[in-house]
């Protein structure tokens, strides 16, 4: 039985990843660390921040972390006026919160950061808990964010259906116990199904806690590529 729905965050409720893409290239040229794009997307696969930090920059102590940390938090600030709440989310979860389901966050993002959109955005009243990369020693794809999530709403991670946009996200769910669906243009869709999601859609206009339960109760497993990003019947 479907009783709550769990969601990462960036990229899923919030669009920030170009954002975030700018705001890395910029802390990491202020450290002169020069990378190309392909290199910076490493940024997008729903990694820790501080394990981020030392993918691009080498083992770095806890001082080095958290200064390094702040610089960047503070270069993704300055660009929040970019940042916008996903295309259907809000009707999606007004659908949820009407049906009583709980809705939780699990992100690999910080503490402040996440705390800092949601009252931006007014969505904090949506969400009984929310569980950041601060909150557990291993990030996606390790469950244990799911799995703390799961814990604190006091369900069984099987009565939870996730929301990722991150091919680590998608197996961090899947362990965790959840079934999963992608939130992804279409260049992504053969990676998120490969991960283990049950389907991908590029926002959450076509989605509701009706078509959700229908998916997970009819067992659909991954839909093909032509067909993914149409709506749920």
């Amino acid at each position: 039985m479907l009783r709550g729905a769990v969601f990462d965050f960036d990229g899923v409720i919030v669009d920030s990843h170009p954002a975030h893409l700018r705001a890395w290239k910029s802390f990491l040229n202020s450290v002169g660390k020069n990378i190309s794009e392909e290199q910076l997307h490493f940024v997008l696969d729903g990694r820790k921040r501080d394990d981020i930090l030392r993918h691009f920059l080498g083992e770095l102590d806890a001082d080095e972390i958290q200064e390094y940390g702040l610089r960047k938090e503070q270069y993704f600030r300055d660009e929040v006026t970019h940042v916008s709440v996903a295309g259907g989310l809000l009707s999606f979860m007004q659908d949820l919160q009407a049906e009583h389901l709980a809705m939780g966050i699990a992100s690999s993002g910080s503490k402040s950061r996440i705390h800092f959109l949601l009252d931006r955005f007014g969505l904090k009243n949506f969400f009984q808990v929310v569980v950041t990369g601060d909150d557990v020693e291993l990030g996606k794809p390790d469950p244990a964010v799911f799995l703390k999530t799961a814990r604190l709403l006091g369900l069984n991670p099987s009565e939870l259906v996730a929301f990722e946009d991150a091919a680590s996200g998608v197996m961090a769910a899947r362990s965790a116990g959840m079934k999963c669906i992608g939130i992804a243009p279409l260049s992504r869709v053969a990676i998120l199904l490969a991960a283990g999601a049950s389907r991908v859609m590029p926002d959450f206009h076509d989605l509701s806690c009706s078509n959700i339960r229908k998916l997970l109760t009819n067992g659909t497993g991954a839909s093909s590529i032509s067909d993914s990003h149409q709506p749920i019947s």
